[in-house]
């Protein structure tokens, strides 16, 4: 199909311009008579429609723009405009061009007769697929607005979330980075200067000395390789992490390792309470809400425990008795649900159990930061320790000698 640029006049003669789309300009022209309008123009501007590969042309929008607009397009609704007023000021306030043709091809979709969740969908990379379900819902349910605003802080919450994970490991890791640096330079170019002049002597080095003199020379002749090969570990090892059997032995691992695991639960149980909370509480059906919600889960072990618990729901289980049976869900969340289903209020329970959850990853991994700041510290000393050590132990002994 092919999308036209119109202009068309109404009834009262004002005019209107936008975009439609159809197989041919005569088709163009007559959608535009059904919906009452006089053509004026038609004219061919881009190829579109069920070309999936649309799509990739465009830029990914992030999560953050993601939150944004559709905080800025909940309130261009809930302030009464129309749908597609409120999809043309969306459109004209985006500068970035790849993803102001995202907003405009979709608002071209709906103005051509497409749902939105449908004219979304048309763009995976930017829209992913619990954000059209909840779409759908919202206008299946006709309080589309009030969808769209839990739908916008359902996206702050999470992106709020990453953000304290992400300002909580990165003191730890510019450490981490600077310590390594600090360590290899010595070790490459002041620890070799220092003890070169010890070469044109016939005193025996000490076993310290002479293991960092080698060290030294494995780093400066074979660094570039050793760089290389632990770059291709890693490729090997995240080829390898794409395969169903060891994901699975790795996300079990990682739930069994003390302070990561807890983390990982956390984030995962966080994510899925929250998102079926906001599914839920749109008039989503449990069981949609709940295969969308499984979806947003990371943790493959975590992920087959709600595939198993959704079958049990299907058979007539309740939902808490379902996640408790897979023994791997936080019992907050088990309680919480369990209450929930019992007084009717299963989507407030939810977001008390995803906010619940989300405050103790938080201090969890403030914690594991604020622990692990003081132990790279005495870990990057003691490296120092060692090494000035090594190098100052035959400049002892020569002095012993000489006295």
């Amino acid at each position: 199909m092919t999308m036209f640029r119109f202009e068309a006049a109404q009834d009262d003669g004002r005019l209107e311009q936008g975009e439609i789309e159809a197989d041919t300009a005569r088709a163009a022209r007559t959608v535009l008579r059904s919906r009452g309008l006089v053509p004026i123009s038609v004219a061919a501007t881009t190829t579109t429609g069920d070309d999936p590969a649309r799509s990739n042309t465009r830029a990914a929008l992030r999560e953050s723009e993601l939150a944004l607009a559709t905080r800025q397009f909940a309130s261009l609704l809930g302030a009464g405009l129309p749908l597609e007023a409120a999809l043309t000021t969306l459109t004209e306030q985006t500068a970035h061009e790849p993803r102001h043709a995202v907003f405009r091809e979709v608002r071209a979709d709906v103005m051509a007769g497409h749902r939105l969740a449908d004219a979304l969908a048309r763009h995976p990379r930017s829209f992913p697929p619990i954000y059209c379900g909840t779409v759908a819902a919202g206008e299946q349910a006709g309080n589309f607005a009030t969808v769209l605003e839990r739908l916008a802080g359902y996206l702050e919450e999470r992106q709020a979330l990453r953000a304290r994970l992400i300002a909580a490991a990165t003191y730890p890791a510019i450490v981490t980075v600077v310590a390594l640096g600090i360590v290899l330079f010595l070790m490459t170019y002041v620890v070799p200067q220092v003890v070169q002049v010890f070469e044109h002597t016939r005193q025996v080095l000490p076993w310290p000395t002479r293991a960092l003199l080698a060290l030294s020379s494995l780093l400066r002749v074979a660094g570039l390789p050793l760089l290389l090969a632990l770059a291709g570990g890693i490729w090997i090892a995240r080829r390898a992490l794409r395969r169903p059997g060891p994901k699975a032995a790795w996300d079990r691992l990682l739930l069994r390792l003390p302070v990561v695991g807890p983390l990982v639960r956390g984030i995962d149980t966080a994510r899925f309470a929250s998102t079926l909370s906001m599914l839920t509480e749109a008039g989503v059906p449990l069981l949609r809400a709940l295969a969308a919600a499984e979806a947003t889960v990371s943790n493959t072990v975590l992920r087959q425990a709600v595939s198993t618990a959704v079958e049990r729901v299907r058979e007539g289980s309740s939902l808490a008795r379902a996640l408790a049976q897979s023994k791997v869900f936080p019992p907050v969340l088990i309680r919480l649900t369990d209450v929930g289903e019992a007084t009717g209020e299963l989507p407030k329970m939810l977001a008390h159990a995803a906010d619940n959850e989300a405050r103790a990853v938080e201090r969890r991994a403030t914690a594991a930061a604020a622990l692990l700041e003081p132990m790279l510290i005495l870990v990057m000393g003691a490296v120092v320790l060692g090494i000035v050590l090594a190098v100052l132990m035959p400049i002892i002994e020569i002095n012993q000698l000489v006295r």
